[in-house]
């Protein structure tokens, strides 16, 4: 019985070319990190984009910012004064 409250992210299957040498650094990557090729290709492929969309930070950048701040809020307002 599948749990309905699961959901699995749809995907697009596509192909495309590139040099040798750029599918073999990401599965190094993958398979250093233990992860599936797919998804190291998927978070490269996002953080192009994010670069790409100038008008807004990059996710893991925001991501660090917000954990600093909690880490270290009332340094800040001490530096701040």
């Amino acid at each position: 019985m599948k749990d309905e409250n699961m959901t699995t992210p749809t995907r697009e299957k596509f192909s495309s070319q590139a040099a040798p040498e750029v599918p073999a650094a990401l599965r190094r990557i993958a398979e250093n990190q233990g992860r599936q090729f797919q998804a190291v290709l998927d978070e490269a492929l996002r953080d192009y984009i994010d670069r790409q969309q100038k008008e807004r930070p990059r996710r893991h950048v925001m991501a660090s910012f917000a954990s600093s701040l909690e880490e270290f809020d009332s340094l800040y307002r001490e530096l701040a004064k």
